[in-house]
């Protein structure tokens, strides 16, 4: 008895590359587009602007891959360490085979709901023009006195003064605190704007050109309450511009984007508000300077005007002089110029003679040739020619060329002439007879 075979059909043999696409496409039917959450780890920025690193948690771990169109729209400096929501969707690396996360986007982990509310409200900011540069205020080169919205207690402040005291002794600088985190700050920070642009200066006291409105770095919670709306509203509505130094240099908030000027640092804050006084009285000692130097050249060229016109005061003979002198030079170039039409003449008559007699000797040399060629066509048809190759010319008695058989009779005298002589004949026979 034999044993049943194995009737089961054979697997099929897929090439590698049809295999990495058919299960690309059942990933992608099964999980796109797809959320995870995990940590950074061997984050890279290559020189296209595209971003690779991997994702891992404590049970596994992915391949990522950002390319550079969803990287430029980062609102953070992504780096190892970092915990991260992403949304994408999973791929096959067909060339390597290998499985990877596509990325879309990219955000900080545990600030998915405010992150997605800045990104709201950002846009809604934005589609109303907020963010323009063309509404975007120059800041004054010599501010007169500047004001300060932070929180009286904040390192901000300290930071700030100790720039502008450093760069801009004589500035005067009015602070107006304000909470800058918590529920009631928002509120603070617009009352605050609001009361330095209605401030008046006492008599004599110098006006406020414009508002620093800073705070130190920390985490989005902490700096939310500069991505305020009512906030960012005040700030475009400011009669003064505004300096927002806000967080670091990765740090960005809606105030930020509203603000006329968004520095890194509150310090890079106060350092863009004007040059340091050693600057400033540099350049006042380079135009004065310069206005010396343009007053001593102004006196020198009157000087010179005025003894000029001493000159020719004092002494109108020279000014004869000098017109004889003129007139004497004019005289001397009329004479040249009548010479040299002259000797141009000269030379061209000259020029013509010669041409003429070259001219009549063509000619005749021309004449000349036609007639040799007719004297040699003339001598072609001489006869005496012909009776050098053997024929005779003959005549009657009369000297009549005879040039026919049936023209001569028996006893006809004829004179044959030959290339060397002439000989006497006889016709002695005639075909007529």
């Amino acid at each position: 008895m034999t044993e049943p075979q194995n009737l089961a059909p054979a697997p099929l043999v897929w090439p590698v590359g049809a295999l990495c696409r058919a299960i690309g496409e059942a990933l992608d039917n099964r999980f796109n587009p797809v959320g995870v959450r995990g940590e950074i780890t061997g984050f890279a920025r290559a020189a296209s602007g595209h971003c690779y690193f991997s994702l891992k948690d404590e049970t596994g771990q992915m391949r990522c891959a950002m390319f550079r169109r969803a990287a430029g729209l980062l609102e953070f400096a992504p780096k190892d360490g970092d915990r991260v929501e992403l949304r994408g969707r999973v791929a096959v690396y067909e060339p390597r085979g290998e499985l990877q996360l596509v990325v879309e986007s990219l955000r900080p982990a545990g600030q998915g709901a405010l992150f997605e509310q800045f990104l709201r409200l950002k846009a809604k900011l934005e589609r109303e023009g907020l963010f323009d540069a063309a509404r975007k205020r120059a800041l004054p080169t010599m501010p007169r006195a500047i004001g300060v919205v932070t929180s009286l207690g904040a390192a901000a402040l300290h930071d700030v003064v100790t720039a502008l005291q450093r760069r801009v002794q004589h500035i005067a600088v009015v602070i107006a605190p304000a909470s800058v985190q918590g529920t009631s700050a928002p509120g603070e920070l617009v009352q605050a704007i609001q009361r330095l642009n209605a401030w008046a200066p006492e008599p004599g006291a110098p006006a406020l050109d414009l508002i620093l409105l800073v705070r130190g770095g920390g985490s989005m919670e902490d700096l939310w309450a500069f991505n305020d709306e009512q906030l960012a509203r005040t700030i475009a509505q400011s009669r003064l511009p505004v300096i927002s130094g806000v967080g670091h240099e990765t740090d960005f908030t809606i105030a930020d984007f509203v603000a006329d000027v968004r520095a890194p640092t509150p310090t890079a804050a106060a350092e863009l508000v004007c040059q340091p006084t050693l600057a400033w009285l540099a350049e006042v000692q380079y135009q004065q300077e310069r206005l010396r130097a343009s007053v001593l050249r102004r006196l020198d060229q009157q000087a010179l005007r005025l003894d000029i016109a001493s000159h020719r005061l004092g002494r109108p003979s020279g000014l004869a002089a000098r017109q004889q002198l003129r007139l004497a030079s004019w005289e001397q170039r009329l004479r040249h110029a009548v010479q040299t039409n002259l000797q141009a003449r000269h030379v061209a008559l000259e020029r013509a003679h010669i041409d003429l007699p070259a001219a009549t000797a063509r000619a005749l040399q021309r004449q000349g040739e036609r007639l040799a060629r007719a004297d040699l066509r003339l001598g072609l048809l001489d006869p005496a020619l012909v009776l050098k190759r053997g024929y005779a010319w003959l005549t009657d008695a009369q000297g009549a060329a005879v040039g026919r058989v049936d023209s001569t009779y028996p006893g006809q005298h004829l004179v044959a002439t030959l290339a060397d002589g002439k000989v006497d004949m006889t016709v002695t026979s005639s075909p007529s007879d």
